[in-house]
């Protein structure tokens, strides 16, 4: 780093970190992900998306291709401001309004969303659009408190209680939902449009997102001080922050992680985005049973990253991530290859291991490879990397039905490259840790 530079190292040691925070605490920052989860499983992966394509598109050839695209427009704003929002945050140690507002936000537009009918496509867009930043914002700021609430090594076991955590709130999302869709009716007297039962779920998941996360916010401590920065030189913040990102040799670890956490999560974010509709529409799945499959997923996703996280600070992040990669691909392999519903419900349970693995133990790497006193725009940087990844995947398996006539199963054929690209960038990350430890090892050969 240049001398006189008012930007600090990002590959510096890790300062020391304030009085041990409580359970309590710790508990209250793991219900930010339980809060956030319900928006992800019901709004992207198993309600929303194929009423969307279904309904709201009418099942257009294109319905596909212009739900990825809506939500790759949602993943570039997000590119554009999360190191920004990051900055702001370390700068004026204001995490928890930031999250308040990405809280209210998310509810708010989440609600709204049950008012799309079909043919409502524009509304649905901009109405997509707000929720997801929000969301996104939400997921990247919540993530800078996870060095103020855990030493180096334990980083990877919090951030896999919190993830785990965070999936047995989307369960709880989803069987209110299938409550709603299989009671709904029978409550009301008469029987439920698919709006209705689209609008129902989505009502409870604000709820609840409004709900847990205003409470947590209560407990939590923000505990790093601000830097006593002015508003006006975040930008300057942000512009060095790039600078030292992807300039300075000693950020070497972390720029080459983000590049592979690029490559794996577009794969990722492919899964969470398509997964209701590749059911529904090569599997023949109906609302509900799309419903129960994706309960399951998150039940095997809260054991995933749990079980992992505890396995990342053991072996090392390199290790444990690479055998979740692993675990990925033998996913695809299964939904891709397998032609009955068996193989089909062995590559969701492969899904959800892997899913809690990877997406925790990204979470808890960054968290290690970053300096503890710019917590926050590190995770904007990562935020950076998660949503460009959010943009190319999905945008990638809309293209690839678009082109083949919704061949589904060689889009998510295709969609194993990522993974791929994902184990080759990962063994040229050298993680802190002695020399020749298992924390230095790049990945599971």
């Amino acid at each position: 780093m240049e001398t006189g530079s008012s930007v600090p190292d990002l590959g510096q040691t890790h300062q020391a970190l304030p009085a041990r925070p409580s359970r309590l605490e710790r508990l209250a920052w793991a219900s930010l992900d339980f809060a956030n989860s319900g928006y992800t499983t019901v709004v992207l992966t198993a309600v929303f998306n194929a009423y969307f394509v279904s309904v709201v598109m009418g099942g257009s050839p294109q319905a596909t291709l212009v739900w990825t695209s809506i939500l790759a427009v949602s993943y570039a704003v997000v590119m554009i401001t999360a190191p920004w929002i990051g900055a702001l945050a370390d700068a004026r140690a204001c995490k928890k309004s930031i999250l308040f507002i990405a809280t209210i936000g998310c509810s708010l537009s989440t609600l709204a969303l049950g008012l799309v009918g079909p043919g409502d496509l524009w509304l649905a867009a901009g109405l997509l659009l707000i929720s997801n930043v929000a969301y996104a914002t939400h997921q990247d700021v919540s993530a800078g408190f996870l060095r103020e609430l855990a030493s180096r090594d334990q980083t990877g076991r919090l951030s896999g209680y919190g993830w785990a955590w965070g999936y047995l709130g989307g369960l709880l999302s989803l069987v209110l939902s299938l409550t709603w869709f299989l009671k709904g009716a029978q409550w009301l007297g008469l029987p439920l449009t698919e709006q209705e039962k689209v609008m129902g779920s989505l009502a409870a998941t604000a709820v609840l997102f409004a709900g847990v996360g205003i409470t947590a916010l209560v407990l939590l401590k923000e505990r790093s001080p601000p830097t006593g920065e002015p508003w006006r030189l975040a930008w300057h913040r942000l512009v060095g922050g790039w600078h030292d990102i992807t300039m300075d040799s000693s950020a070497q670890s972390l720029r080459r992680f983000l590049w592979c956490v690029l490559a794996y999560q577009a794969g990722v974010a492919t899964v969470i985005a398509l997964a209701a509709i590749y059911a529904q529409q090569v599997m023949g799945f109906g609302m509900d049973k799309t419903v129960l499959l994706i309960l399951v997923v998150n039940l095997t996703a809260s054991v995933g990253a749990a079980l992992f996280g505890w396995l990342q600070d053991r072996v090392g992040h390199g290790r444990s991530l690479g055998l979740a990669l692993w675990l990925w691909i033998g996913m695809v392999a299964c939904a891709g290859l397998g032609q009955t519903e068996g193989w089909f419900w062995l590559a969701a349970n492969l899904a959800g291991l892997a899913m809690g693995a990877s997406q925790s133990g990204a979470r808890a790497a960054v968290a290690d490879l970053a300096p503890a006193h710019r917590q926050a725009e590190a995770f904007g940087y990562w935020g950076v990397a998660v949503n460009g990844a959010s943009v190319l995947g999905p945008l990638a398996y809309g293209l690839v039905t678009w082109l083949t006539d919704n061949d589904h199963r060689l889009a998510i054929g295709l969609t194993g490259l990522f993974f791929v690209a994902g184990l080759v960038l990962l063994r040229r990350v050298q993680w802190p840790g002695s020399a020749g430890s298992a924390r230095t090892s790049g990945t599971v050969d």
